[in-house]
């Protein structure tokens, strides 16, 4: 490989360190490790700049680069995915966050960084949705794409809201709850897991559909195909607005009688693995199980 992005925060003087320790791993083995340009200033004032060091935008970076390293936790890797996704570029990361699931090693693991280099890897290729608003005329006012999920709520307050679910045109429930959420595999074990959501292997091509806190005793985790054309309707005529969130960030405003389009993106988000660890195991050690 020539060009190895390295992202992380490098304002945050542990993980300045961090990156420059993997940077060390790197030298030698790649032609330029590609940083983003906003922190060039941060590495000259601490005197740690390297001259293999080269300093680009996010566009460049998430373009040219060959392999992406990522250090920071499950959220750094999550804004690292949908960036990467459209180039179809690969993701390696290094947990330097609370639980680190999405995460290949740690920071003492660093010596598995030779691995990339003689080819002892895999690639771990994971699914992602796609949300589209839709008014209720059936125009497309917004669409995002999601590697963990997307999920409607009222926003900060909590307060019961009142949605449609269809698979097409098929009516499938209406849900009384404080939201509903729409989780792939991979996000199966994040804010889905928490909401009562199944744990679900990501080589499963699904979709979990999850209400939040239902006022029912009916309302349970559902699983589609992940070929479901999945629609959810504003029916809710007690708030003015509820919002659609994506991977807990962007946030698009839902009208009465607008429709969430949830379908199979056709990107996919590469994960770089180098170790012999299965779904189960991951999940055993990171105490979800």
């Amino acid at each position: 490989m020539k060009k190895v992005a390295l992202i992380t925060n490098f304002n945050i003087s542990e993980k300045l360190v961090a990156g420059m320790q993997v940077a060390e791993r790197l030298i030698g083995r790649v032609e330029e490790i590609m940083i983003p340009v906003t922190y060039k200033d941060r590495i000259l004032r601490n005197q740690s700049h390297k001259k293999e060091f080269g300093y680009y935008t996010p566009e460049e970076i998430y373009t040219k680069a060959e392999l992406i390293i990522a250090l920071g936790g499950d959220g750094a890797m999550l804004d690292v995915a949908r960036r990467a996704a459209p180039a179809g570029i690969p993701i390696l990361g290094i947990n330097m966050g609370r639980i680190g699931y999405m995460t290949e090693m740690e920071m003492d693991e660093l010596e598995l960084l030779d691995r990339v280099f003689d080819g002892s890897y895999r690639i771990d290729e994971r699914t992602m949705l796609r949300a589209e608003v839709l008014s209720s005329s059936g125009q497309s006012k917004f669409s995002a794409y999601a590697l963990n999920e997307a999920t409607i709520t009222n926003g900060s307050a909590a307060r019961i809201v009142d949605l449609e679910l269809s698979d097409g045109d098929e009516l499938i429930y209406t849900y009384r709850a404080d939201g509903l959420l729409v989780a792939t595999p991979t996000g199966s074990t994040a804010y889905s897991l928490s909401a009562g959501g199944p744990i679900v292997d990501p080589k499963l091509s699904c979709f979990c559909v999850t209400p939040i806190c239902p006022h029912s005793l009916l309302a349970r985790p559902l699983v589609f195909p992940d070929t479901a054309k999945l629609r959810i309707k504003n029916i809710c005529n007690r708030e003015k607005v509820l919002h659609l969130t994506v991977d807990g960030r962007g946030t698009f405003d839902l009208y009465f009688g607008d429709t969430v389009q949830i379908t199979r993106a056709e990107r996919t988000v590469k994960l770089l693995r180098m170790k012999d660890e299965s779904f189960y195991t991951k999940i055993r050690m990171k105490k979800f199980l």
